[in-house]
């Protein structure tokens, strides 16, 4: 191991090694000692915090239940009133008798007078005879069917908490829910008292960091950061992994800003349920002053860096002045100047150098002379592979339309014996010419779609009112140079593969027009359509040269797919869409003139 150190010394250049060296010797502990302190100074910073966080939410806890105890012990009270009771369940036959009865029972005013901690009490019970007081009232249907009270009519009398809203103001509550049974009376209500938010809030006011009390559902019923209370926590961006849970420490995202966060349960005596107490610190906040300490430091250790690095580097300059003139006549060489040649005197390792370069530069002249008379020559030679594969490629249709041609011709004049197979012949004859006249070169767009026409009228021919086409062809193209028997296989492709097999036969539409500076050709029919395995076959054996041309039942597709890309290039070709039972859209666009400046 220290052998390989030593060799891979060796091969790097003097400057380099002084500077590796300067970053060995004093960056690199300085680095280490640095990552060290800020990391200790950053953990103090937050254990710190952690503690004040526990300190300060065991307080928020400890006032917090002070204040709903109050609430607990007044609706103990009230389960046990016979008074209430007697209230609650009697049978009143005048407004006189109820509003007397209410007088004699002034307890619930007489416990919002005496306790700041609760803001409203109000019993639920169905008694239609009572008057709604804000104090008793009768629940409307609204009301009976709400979550918490169906909780509380099924919870035996255990204590319900729940952020919901006062029919009063209309505005939400922390408030505690029961069930007061009324046994004498074979009656049954729903106590509600509201827990008087400004005193949670005030308590939570005193404490340093963002503190907020959640319900079961959520909600924040007070916090001690406007804009929070009445909200969600999913509302102020609390992290979706933390926000269900219920007890412990966890860092988090909360409004975009990572954050420390503490739960702490608050379950009252013989509830089902309580609240939570949140506590929310963002780390920034808290490591900011370790991070000016930090920073202060680094930039003094920086500046000394950076000093001993100056230092360091033009007393390397003084020793690599020579080599840094061979360097510069290798960057001119890189950049393709090989008419250059280095003089630097001296017999030492570097002067060997330099004439070493020179031969060098010389050599490579010599070799890129070589390369470009080889590049020349193996140009010429990939042209003519490409001419003869294009005129092998636009041989390869005629056969097989001509034998289906012939032996449709063959079956009608024997089945029918009728004299318009002597323009069927014609039509066969002017095909076979045009076939023959074919070169490597381009013809006009109308004599393809002549081509194409006689094509179809000839299979129209076979198939009689089977098929059906339409050539719309826009007149300002029809003289534009276009390949020879590119449009012609795609029309076949479309009656042999689309039409052929369908009793009922269908359409086929050629249209053809000039979209700017660009011919644009589409074939449509309404035939059978390709199922999606084979349309996604079909389109990688035109990305995979050597499978389309074994490819045999496509190969009048892959042909035209081939001869566009070799004329115009490799971003033009075939596009195609097909649906089983739909039909099939083959098109292509190629550039007006027949650009053929990508042909190699």
């Amino acid at each position: 191991m220290f052998r390989w150190m030593i060799r891979s010394m060796n091969d790097l250049k003097l400057r380099t090694k002084l500077i590796l060296s300067c970053i060995v010797v004093v960056f690199v502990p300085v680095l280490m000692v640095g990552l060290f302190l800020t990391s200790e100074l950053r953990q103090m910073s937050l254990d710190n915090a952690l503690e004040q966080t526990a300190a300060n939410v065991e307080r928020v806890k400890k006032r917090t239940a002070e204040v709903i105890n109050v609430s607990y012990d007044i609706s103990y009270r009230m389960s046990n009133d016979s008074r209430l009771e007697g209230i609650a369940g009697s049978q009143y036959e005048t407004v006189y008798d109820v509003v007397k009865a209410y007088k004699e029972y002034p307890d619930i005013k007489e416990y919002l007078r005496l306790y700041n901690e609760i803001s409203n009490i109000r019993l639920y019970i169905d008694n239609k005879t009572l008057l709604n007081n804000w104090e008793f009232i009768q629940p409307s249907g609204s009301i009976v069917r709400s979550h918490w009270y169906q909780t509380a009519i099924n919870s035996s009398g255990l204590i319900a908490w729940n952020y919901i809203e006062d029919e009063r103001d209309r505005k939400n509550y922390l408030s505690l829910i029961r069930r007061i049974d009324f046994p004498n009376q074979h009656n049954t209500g729903v106590l509600v008292i509201n827990v008087n938010g400004s005193m949670l809030s005030s308590i939570l006011n005193q404490e340093t960091f963002e503190t907020m009390l959640v319900d079961k559902d959520n909600n924040i019923v007070a916090a001690n950061r406007a804009g929070r209370v009445g909200k969600t926590l999913a509302d102020i961006q609390f992290d979706p992994n933390v926000i269900d849970q219920q007890n412990g420490i966890f860092q988090a995202v909360v409004g975009g800003k990572s954050s420390q966060i503490q739960i702490e349960p608050l379950i009252p005596e013989s509830s089902l349920n309580g609240i939570r107490i949140v506590s929310v610190f963002s780390i920034d906040s808290i490591t900011k002053d370790a991070n000016e300490v930090i920073i202060l430091a680094l930039t003094v250790i920086s500046i000394s860096l950076v000093v001993a690095f100056g230092l360091i580097y033009g007393f390397s300059m003084l020793l690599s002045k020579r080599m840094l003139r061979l360097s510069k006549q290798i960057t001119k060489v890189a950049t393709g100047n090989l008419d250059t040649a280095l003089e630097i005197d001296g017999k030492d390792e570097i002067g060997q150098l330099s004439r070493q370069f020179n031969a060098m530069v010389v050599s490579i002249n010599e070799l890129i002379d070589e390369v470009q008379e080889s590049n020349r020559q193996k140009v010429q030679i990939q042209s003519r592979q490409n001419e003869i594969k294009f005129k092998m490629m636009a041989s390869q249709i005629n056969p097989h339309f001509l034998f289906n041609a012939l032996e449709s011709i063959r079956m009608k004049a024997h089945l029918k014996g009728e004299k318009e197979i002597s323009n069927v012949v014609r039509l066969l004859g002017k095909m076979m010419r045009k076939n023959l006249e074919a070169g490597n070169g381009t013809v006009q767009l109308r004599n393809e779609i002549d081509m194409v026409r006689c094509y179809l009228d000839i299979q129209k021919f076979r198939y009689e009112d089977r098929l059906s086409y339409e050539l719309l062809i826009d007149p300002t193209a029809e003289k534009e140079p276009i390949l020879p028997l590119i449009i012609q296989p795609l029309v076949e492709n479309a009656v042999i593969h689309g039409l052929e097999n369908r009793e009922e036969g269908g359409l086929v539409r050629v249209k053809a027009e000039l979209r700017e500076d660009m011919i644009h050709v589409e074939v449509i029919d309404n035939g059978e359509g390709m199922p999606r395995e084979k349309l996604e076959q079909l389109n990688r054996t035109f990305r995979e040269q050597e499978d389309g041309e074994r490819e045999g039942n496509r190969i009048g597709l892959h042909n035209v797919h081939m001869r566009l890309k070799l004329l115009y290039g490799a971003d033009y070709g075939l596009e195609i869409w097909s649906e089983r039972g739909i039909g099939t859209r083959v098109q292509f666009t190629i550039p007006i003139g027949g650009d053929t400046s990508h042909v190699i």
